[in-house]
């Protein structure tokens, strides 16, 4: 059974790092796209970064670029969210999602591209 299971979250204050990982199980992730989302206190779910299947080609959104990064571990097969100079916008539940369909296309933010999604984990940043 396909799942997904995020960790690293917490609390930081400004300026601060985190990484968050993304366990995966019952498939690898070299197979499928990744995508990490957000969705902050009474906003939508938006993409944050992806990576396309292979874990090649990114796409970050213009407020992570040159902070955030993302990245994958096919030996753990584990996808991580490196997030650096973390500021109080990027407070947020972050979840990973993949993209099973096997389609050697370019990742997106679309939410309807990814059929699988993790439990979320809340980033809190705050001085």
């Amino acid at each position: 059974q396909l799942q997904l299971v995020e960790s690293g979250g917490g609390s930081v204050q400004p300026g601060g790092s985190l990484r968050l990982s993304c366990k995966a199980s019952g498939f690898t992730i070299n197979n499928v796209a990744i995508g990490w989302f957000r969705r902050a206190p009474g906003k939508e779910r938006l993409g944050v970064t992806c990576v396309s299947r292979g874990l090649v080609g990114t796409i970050y959104a213009n407020s992570v670029k040159g902070r955030f990064t993302i990245s994958g571990d096919p030996a753990k097969n584990t996808a991580y969210l490196q997030m650096n100079s973390l500021e109080p916008e990027d407070t947020a539940i972050y979840y990973c999602a993949i993209d099973t369909s096997g389609l050697f296309r370019q990742c997106s933010f679309s939410i309807s591209d990814y059929d699988y999604w993790g439990q979320g984990t809340q980033v809190t940043v705050s001085s």
